[in-house]
């Protein structure tokens, strides 16, 4: 789903680096396991309630970047080359 793509490969963009191994773990488990694209995009956009099993710190953060504060262009996913960028 390309509200997704955008959405995750942004906030993957933003934030994985800065991540540690469990966080790591959670969002890993949050991109995999639930079988339906539209629910992790509720979740994030607080048009559903997350289940309590997907209710983490890294949920927490996907709902803040979600909010998108700052008011970014988020037109399309990242070009590749920021995973050879050192970390901010």
């Amino acid at each position: 789903m390309l509200e997704n793509c955008i959405l995750l490969s942004l906030f993957a963009k933003e934030n994985l680096a800065r991540m540690n191994k469990e966080q790591l773990n959670r969002y890993d488990r949050l991109i995999n396991e639930p079988s339906n694209d539209w629910d992790i995009y509720y979740w994030a956009t607080e048009a559903r309630p997350t289940p309590a099993e997907f209710d983490t710190d890294v949920m927490a953060m996907l709902r803040e970047f979600a909010k998108n504060r700052n008011r970014e262009q988020r037109l399309r996913q990242p070009d590749l080359e920021y995973l050879f960028e050192p970390p901010r």
